[in-house]
């Protein structure tokens, strides 16, 4: 499914194409936990999906390691 977020760090709109059904997203906006909706994908996905924030906005906002 193609996911659009907009990155609160750097105000750019990027589309992924994440392995999510309708029905899962729901659940987590209804306010199940990410992890337990979708526990294949890998953390940046979920990061992607909650936040529109990427592996290289975080790394370049906190550092490799955080």
């Amino acid at each position: 499914m193609m996911i659009t977020r907009t990155s609160p760090f750097t105000g750019v709109t990027r589309t992924k194409d994440i392995l999510v059904t309708e029905d899962q997203l729901a659940r987590w906006q209804r306010g199940e936990r990410i992890q337990n909706v979708m526990p294949y994908l890998s953390a940046s996905d979920r990061e992607f999906i909650m936040t529109g924030i990427t592996d290289d906005e975080w790394n370049n906002a906190f550092g490799e390691d955080a």
